[in-house]
């Protein structure tokens, strides 16, 4: 099982790429940079949201694929909207 200083760390975590974006969106970077750098990061936080507070890590592996081709789906929409935006 895993303990609380280990999800006292993923929280950490969390709230430091939570701070990095709003900074990202502060910075007055190129749309197109601020926009990758926000997309990776938000990925980054699902898949540690998924792995560790929704349990994916402990489950077999065909449902954590099963969630994988989700998120690449919602990652490909939301790349896929972002060109309305312009």
């Amino acid at each position: 099982m895993v303990s609380t200083k280990f999800y006292t760390v993923i929280y950490v975590v969390l709230f430091v790429s939570a701070t990095i974006q709003v900074l990202v969106e502060f910075a007055g970077l190129n749309y197109w940079t601020a926009f990758g750098i926000i997309l990776v990061l938000s990925a980054a936080k699902a898949v540690l949201v998924a792995a560790y507070f929704q349990h994916l890590r402990f489950e077999p592996r065909s449902l954590t694929y099963l969630v994988g081709i989700g998120l690449v789906a919602a990652l490909a929409l939301t790349v896929a909207a972002s060109y309305s935006l312009l």
